[in-house]
């Protein structure tokens, strides 16, 4: 508790975290959140894992869909991204965002002990989405994956250019590794005009030790995904030049879940539910659907008007 007097906690861009909605982590840190509540009880609750170097606000009109069909919808900025406090996209281990994603599940689940429980990540925050049901694959109704974090492209994450990597992480980690390049988010230029203007978007350099941490990351995913059993859908695109399509192929043929899909998008761009229009309608038509299809009978809400 900070004592009398003392200043507020303010966020990164200077707002007290007193007029925020947020969640104190595990290590003393506030991470802004965010929450979409439809006006009658909860048929589900939804978690969102946002990607590297963005933050939880730009899925506003996915939560939107969801909470149209009675679903709760909640998400926050992780650790050093958006509103929430940290070294800017960087962390000194990749547990912490899986970590704080079940400290908020958990929360929620608290409030609504007996409702389903599904996970929507998109890039990083498909890896973190993955690992996070990992942890407790019986806590969880079904994983949607936009375009995860899946492994490491094969071309650019050569042998020696992983030995160079780990060279510059103990020599100088804070290297920069050149910064997430824009264009290849979306096909829609609106998209990326809007992408490129968001303050709360890390627009600077990926560090060497912020890359090991994905490196490493990826690697968990590998060794975990012949025990993943949990429902999942995979959405990506096959121009996706920012998480390569091979580790959503790898995922759906090699995880010996029983309630598993993979659905390609041609010429599609890495952020799929911000491509061009008609893709993005797509995706979200793809997610509500797996999603309503997958809550038990029990929960159906009321017909509207009744």
């Amino acid at each position: 508790m900070p004592e009398p007097g003392a200043a507020p906690r303010r966020s990164p861009q200077g707002v007290a975290y007193t007029d925020l909605q947020h969640i104190v982590n595990a290590d003393g840190l506030h991470l802004f959140c965010r929450y979409w509540e439809p006006a009658g009880p909860p048929r589900a609750l939804v978690f969102i894992a946002h990607g590297a170097g963005e933050h939880c606000g730009p899925y506003d009109e996915v939560a939107q869909r969801l909470k149209e069909l009675s679903l709760l919808v909640f998400a926050h900025d992780h650790v050093g991204h958006g509103q929430s406090e940290g070294d800017r996209m960087n962390i000194k281990d990749f547990q912490v965002y899986i970590r704080d994603s079940l400290q908020h599940i958990d929360l929620m689940k608290s409030r609504y002990p007996d409702l389903p429980v599904f996970i929507v990540g998109h890039s990083m925050g498909g890896a973190i989405s993955i690992l996070t049901a990992c942890e407790r694959p019986s806590d969880f109704s079904g994983v949607v994956l936009i375009a995860p974090m899946v492994q490491m492209n094969p071309d650019s994450a050569t042998p020696f250019k992983v030995f160079l990597a780990k060279v510059l992480n103990h020599m100088l980690p804070s290297l920069s590794l050149g910064s997430i390049e824009s264009k290849w988010v979306s096909r829609d230029k609106k998209q990326v005009e809007a992408y490129d203007a968001d303050e709360l978007n890390f627009h600077g350099g990926m560090r060497v030790s912020f890359g090991m941490q994905l490196m490493g990351a990826a690697a968990r995913i590998e060794r975990e995904i012949p025990s993943i059993s949990w429902p999942f859908l995979l959405l990506h695109g096959d121009a996706d030049k920012l998480c390569d399509i091979r580790g959503s192929k790898m995922m759906h043929e090699n995880a010996p879940s029983s309630d598993k899909k993979i659905k390609v998008y041609e010429g599609g761009y890495h952020a799929l539910h911000h491509d061009l229009p008609e893709v993005a309608e797509s995706v979200l038509k793809e997610v509500t659907s797996w999603i309503t299809e997958r809550l038990p009978a029990t929960t159906s809400p009321e017909p509207q008007g009744s």
